[in-house]
């Protein structure tokens, strides 16, 4: 018998599109105050976001505004940075150049819609001020904004309109969970688990299936979008094992506390194993080969640079030895990037429960997670073949 609707909501690709999100807001737990991680690993590689940047070619036709498309840029202020970063980049590439006019810049800020546009936009300094002013100061800003609701994995743009494109920390989310894995007739069905990690191979093999063809939607996209002579920096959770059962970073934090909280639900019978069985977290973490094969086989663009970069900790805590204290970083950390789709599925309430017993586990063994858990990204600067 099929589970009931209420059970797939993260198995619908269109139902996944209108629930998924960072957690809004400015509260404990959201992702505003639960991005510090990102944006440590963000700064960490902007030499190699400057190095993509020196490839775009610069437009020579003022009256052409040069465009820049944040692609899952959620709603914190870690995408005000970058984009920020990258158009005082390209400002003074084309004072260098001797350009006597310069032309207008703009930047898009996409995302699902049920993103919190409102937070982010309330964060976004107000235009003005001489293009000197603007460099020399975070409090305006030198471009024109706008939000772009909708998928990455379809298209979101007008053909041959963007110069620069940049995802980071949102490729590895998947467009849904395979249908396969929530699937009780299938092999690939993951009975006991809410994540890839320690999976059977079937499963395993689900996801990254699901993955390379999301990617492979994004790649198709961005081709007809991008301006000739254009790039395209991308940043995704990668995995340095070849086994894509070994999620690593993303392993300890969606499959060791975050797995054994959903288990202490179903044996305190709050909810029936199969309400856990038909919870999976759509992300997966790829090997620089899932990674390349689809590049290469889709054949618009050319590989500039493709690596897996060392990010660190997904943790920010002050007090290192303050087990209470990585506890709690854990589960916001958790929630504030799964807390959406874990309300949608159990409701408020029982969320709750389930991130106190995440924090409460995490703050039992602190000091060995906080030494263990790292994230690897992979890193890729595309440009049009």
């Amino acid at each position: 018998m099929a589970p009931p609707p209420e059970d797939n909501v993260v198995v619908s690709q269109l139902k996944l599109e209108k629930l998924l999100s960072m957690k809004g807001g400015k509260g404990e737990s959201s992702y505003v105050n639960n991005s510090q991680a990102q944006a440590q690993h963000a700064r960490s590689m902007l030499h190699l976001l400057k190095d993509c940047l020196d490839g775009v070619q610069l437009n020579r036709q003022p009256e052409v505004p040069f465009t820049v498309a944040d692609l899952g840029c959620s709603c914190g202020s870690n995408t005000l940075y970058i984009v920020d970063v990258i158009i005082k980049h390209i400002i003074k590439r084309y004072e260098a150049s001797g350009f006597a006019e310069l032309p207008e810049f703009s930047a898009f800020f996409s995302d699902l819609p049920s993103n919190d546009f409102n937070t982010l936009f309330q964060l976004l300094p107000s235009y003005g001020g001489s293009m000197e002013e603007c460099l020399a100061s975070d409090s305006h800003r030198s471009y024109f904004a706008a939000g772009v609701p909708g998928s990455f994995y379809r298209r979101l743009f007008p053909a041959k309109s963007i110069d620069v494109f940049y995802s980071a920390f949102s490729l590895h989310w998947l467009s849904q969970v395979p249908e396969v894995v929530v699937d009780k007739r299938s092999t690939a069905y993951n009975k006991g688990k809410i994540f890839i990690h320690g999976a059977n191979e079937s499963t395993a093999n689900a996801y990254r299936k699901q993955f390379q063809a999301d990617l492979a939607g994004f790649l198709t996209s961005r081709s007809v979008e991008m301006k000739r002579g254009g790039s395209m920096f991308l940043v995704c959770l990668g995995r340095t094992s070849p086994d894509p059962t070994d999620q690593g970073g993303a392993g300890l934090l969606f499959g060791t506390d975050f797995q054994d909280a959903w288990n202490d639900l179903v044996q305190e019978g709050l909810i029936t194993s199969e309400k856990r069985d038909n919870f999976n977290i759509p992300v997966y973490a790829a090997s620089l080969q899932d990674f390349k094969e689809v590049v290469v086989a889709d054949g618009s663009f050319v590989i500039n640079k493709l690596e897996v970069f060392r990010g660190g900790s997904p943790l920010v805590v002050s007090h290192p030895d303050d087990a209470a204290e990585v506890g709690r970083a854990l589960a916001n950390s958790c929630r504030s990037v799964s807390g959406v789709l874990v309300d949608a599925h159990i409701g408020e309430q029982l969320s709750e429960e389930l991130f106190s017993r995440v924090e409460r586990r995490a703050t039992s063994h602190a000091k060995d997670m906080l030494e263990k858990i790292q994230f690897f990204h992979i890193v890729a600067s595309l440009s049009l073949a």
